[in-house]
């Protein structure tokens, strides 16, 4: 299996755990935690920024102390918006599940005098057409001036489309053109049995992975470009966490598919 597919640990408790070590790159830390009903998961942030994404089920939200209650509302990623809460650095965090949990833990090097919040999702937004159309949610982007070098977002594409399509990257630090933003892209497929498919890969072929994703599986992308196909019949979720030396998301199109946007 490439080292770019993580599969999840097991049914219950923490699923994956991505970190800069893990990796081998330097920004991005990414933690999947099934929780059953009373169930509970924290930690200390050190020098890192948490976005907790509530990807189904609800539970209660303690940071630094203070009571952010009961957060959640869908019971399934495809099923309604988001919820998620922004920790600064330097704090304790901690959730107690109060349904079936399923939640998301994205991290990136904090900094900046950004206070912990309930954060305000925008709506789902519709973007390409046709079998390109996809529905995105942008949790945390860039123009959230809340968070120090986290950027989330989660999409939807529906069975037979495909999304980070036309092919793109963001592997250089060349702005105002292209930004460098590692990537993590956490899977979830409805009905679950399903696959799709994703392509990571670089100009000059020295990173070239096809990945068949089953449901619950982790895509790393560390570099090149990495669109993504959902196979008819089965609607394809994923939370999409990134962050680099600057906090942009400026991508670059493979040159030759750029037709595809004319």
């Amino acid at each position: 299996m490439s080292e770019l597919r993580l599969r999840p640990a097991g049914p219950t408790g923490r699923l994956h755990h991505v970190t800069p070590a893990n990796a081998g790159w330097t920004y991005v830390g990414f933690d999947l935690q099934h929780l059953r009903p009373g169930e509970r998961c924290g930690a200390h942030t050190g020098d890192r920024e948490v976005c907790l994404v509530f990807v189904s089920g609800k539970g209660r939200v303690m940071v630094g102390g203070k009571d952010f209650s009961e957060q959640g509302e869908r019971l399934s990623p495809f099923d309604g918006a988001p919820a998620a809460v922004y920790v600064p650095a330097g704090a304790d965090w901690m959730v107690t599940a109060t349904t079936p949990l399923e939640l998301a833990v994205c991290s990136a090097p904090g900094g900046g005098n950004h206070p912990a919040r309930v954060i305000d999702v925008p709506a789902q937004i519709t973007r390409g057409k046709g079998s390109n159309t996809r529905y995105v949610t942008n949790i945390l982007p860039e123009t959230d001036p809340g968070a120090h070098s986290l950027l989330v977002v989660e999409v939807i594409t529906p069975g037979g489309n495909t999304s980070s399509y036309p092919p793109h990257k963001h592997d250089t630090d060349d702005l105002p053109h292209e930004s460098l933003l590692e990537e993590t892209y956490y899977h979830r497929l409805n009905p679950p049995q399903g696959f799709a498919l994703q392509r990571v890969y670089t100009d000059d072929r020295s990173l070239d992975e096809a990945l068949v994703i089953e449901d619950g599986d982790v895509t790393l992308v560390p570099r090149g470009y990495h669109p993504v196909a959902a196979v008819h019949g089965y609607d394809l979720y994923y939370l999409n966490t990134m962050a680099g030396p600057k906090r942009t998301w400026k991508f670059h199109n493979a040159v030759e598919h750029e037709w595809l946007l004319a």
